[in-house]
């Protein structure tokens, strides 16, 4: 969750005023007053002054606050289009009504909701199962918030039996620390320093598949290592870390000096994926069939198709998690054993988790996924059909070597041509010939045949086009496409890489063919304008989102100058922030 800093409204309004132009006056900011002016208030108003930053006086209809807000929300962008983030944004109707009847149900207070704590059990013990808890162990496990908090749990049970471990053998426990690669996500490093481990983590290259390298793993862990965090799932290109591999290092490891060092998979979205997928983890084991893999998260809300607010943990066997870690809670009627950082919260994510789980079946997951997944080719494989565009992302490249194929020219047309035929699954025709018939091929590949991975499309500018176009910048895309509503992110790789930006794409269920054809559409013809720009027309647009550009910015500096400079005129928009996915 992120920080907030309180407003000062007298502050934010003094400001305005000294910004303001001839043709403002303090008046039409609502006499010195942070507000909001509606034309809600009754049919004939012009505005209503409502006060933004400190609780009114009196109250306000609750139609105008409502048009107020949901006005302000109108520029929000759209979730569906929101191509940067893994969380669902789509329930079906059934799971919606779920939702809504059970909204003010408290997860928290399981003597009262008996029935929701033991959908809660069956939860955890269907995905035991479905990561491969072997016979005879007893898992356990618990609903989180999401993947942060799961991570959060996974590790400080990881440092909790290393300590228990050293003191037992009479060594000290003052300097644990845990590997993980470059590309984690941010909640990995908050573990380590909210919980005063050291992160060792290790950079990414082309070779490691901008993952975790198993190579730096050996280099890195000792005695003092608590665990190795390895990711089913890399949220920059979307690949999975090669869990098997890291095990056989650590069981040489253990056999070389007796250290046993545990792994956490962070399966935030590959937990939902490559179980039901035919590619799964490429043939590699990634699960509790691994006897190294003690703890695996997944998030509800991302492939596990329920909206914000639910992620797992799972032990592969109670003896995983000390008991000094467990309370014991004697609250609102009963006794309750609880391993989790937060305490109140909404249970319906977790009804809606159990109905995809009964109402999909297996079957319904692979489809999907399997369906994700095909989207996601098709994005790849359009995106390279452009000549213009190179994925790092690798779900869409054959297992075996493709056989030549004829396609279309280098030219515009034939570029297009490669486009369309990419996205229709039907055959580009050569240059100065038409389609020789209607029927459009149809297919019945699975993910078998390709490299296995998220339904993830990370792709960039190729090099001869940089040098062809070396005025069109990536950024620019983003900023464009942002104009026709998608947000498709632009950013750097992981350190080790950090000289190449990828744009990317998170193809989820709620993608139809349709969205992707136009988003494909949009891309190519964003693309065919800033090539049509020179150098000079591009200038006008920010190098950044943020902050104006350089000649507002000289004007700025030139007002402040006159004003002076107060301390307590600082932007709000700095401070701690991080984009998480």
């Amino acid at each position: 969750m992120s920080l907030s800093r309180q407003v000062d409204p007298e502050e934010i309004i003094q400001h305005f005023q000294d910004l303001r132009t001839p043709s403002t006056s303090p008046s039409s900011l609502g006499g010195g007053r942070g507000e909001h002016l509606t034309p809600f208030s009754t049919p004939y108003a012009s505005q209503r002054d409502i006060p933004k930053y400190q609780i009114p006086q009196d109250g306000a209809p609750g139609d105008t606050v409502y048009e107020m807000i949901k006005d302000e929300l109108d520029l929000d962008g759209r979730p569906n289009l929101n191509l940067a983030s893994f969380v669902d944004t789509y329930l079906e109707g059934n799971a919606q009504r779920l939702m809504v009847e059970n909204l003010s149900k408290n997860l928290a207070d399981n003597d009262e909701y008996p029935a929701m704590l033991a959908i809660s059990n069956r939860c955890v013990s269907i995905l035991a199962h479905l990561w491969g808890v072997r016979k005879g162990e007893r898992a356990v496990g618990a609903p989180t918030v999401g993947s942060s908090e799961a991570i959060h749990l996974g590790g400080l049970a990881m440092k909790r039996r290393w300590q228990e471990r050293r003191r037992a053998q009479g060594r000290d426990t003052a300097r644990p620390n845990i590997v993980m690669g470059a590309n984690a996500q941010v909640a990995l490093l908050k573990f380590a320093r909210y919980f005063e481990v050291e992160e060792r983590v290790l950079p990414v290259s082309a070779k490691s598949r901008y993952c975790l390298d198993p190579d730096l793993v050996r280099e890195n862990i000792d005695e003092n290592t608590i665990g190795v965090f390895v990711i089913l799932g890399s949220t920059y290109t979307g690949h999975y870390e090669p869990v098997e591999e890291i095990s056989r290092i650590l069981d040489q490891f253990q056999e070389k000096t007796g250290v046993d060092i545990p792994i956490h998979v962070d399966a935030a979205s590959g937990g939902f994926v490559a179980p039901f997928t035919h590619a799964g983890a490429g043939g590699r084991k990634w699960n509790f069939e691994l006897p190294r893999v003690v703890s695996i998260n997944s998030s509800g809300h991302k492939y596990g198709l329920v909206t914000a607010g639910v992620g797992w943990i799972i032990w592969r066997d109670q003896s995983y998690l000390s008991r000094d870690l467990i309370f014991e809670l004697h609250y609102l009627g009963g006794t309750e054993e609880s391993f989790t950082l937060n305490f109140s919260r909404p249970g319906s994510q977790v009804i809606v988790q159990y109905y995809n789980l009964i109402h999909l079946g297996f079957s319904g997951y692979r489809e999907i996924m399997e369906n994700c997944l095909a989207n996601a080719r098709i994005l790849s494989q359009s995106l390279e059909a452009t000549g213009w565009y190179t994925c790092i992302s690798e779900i869409h490249r054959p297992l075996a070597p493709p056989s030549p194929a004829a396609g279309a020219g280098p030219g515009p047309r034939g570029r297009r041509r490669r486009v369309k035929g990419a996205v229709t699954g039907q055959p580009a025709a050569p240059d100065g010939e038409g389609t020789t018939g209607t029927t459009t091929t149809t297919t019945t590949e699975t993910s078998a045949g390709y490299v296995a991975g998220l339904p993830v499309v990370s792709f960039r500018l190729t090099d001869e086009f940089r040098r062809e176009y070396p005025h069109v910048r990536q950024e620019t895309i983003s900023l464009l496409l942002r104009a026709r509503q998608w947000i498709v992110p632009n950013y750097a790789l992981p350190p080790g890489e950090d000289g190449t930006e990828i744009l990317r794409v998170v193809v989820r269920v709620s993608m139809s063919f349709d969205l992707l054809d136009r988003l494909v559409t949009d891309i190519v013809q964003v693309t065919e304008t800033l090539m049509e720009r020179d150098e000079v027309d591009l200038s006008v647009l920010p190098a950044q989102h943020v902050g104006p550009r350089p000649r507002v910015k000289k004007r700025e500096g030139e007002r402040l100058k006159d004003v002076g400079r107060e301390a307590g005129k600082k932007r709000m928009t700095g401070g701690i922030h991080r984009s998480v996915c």
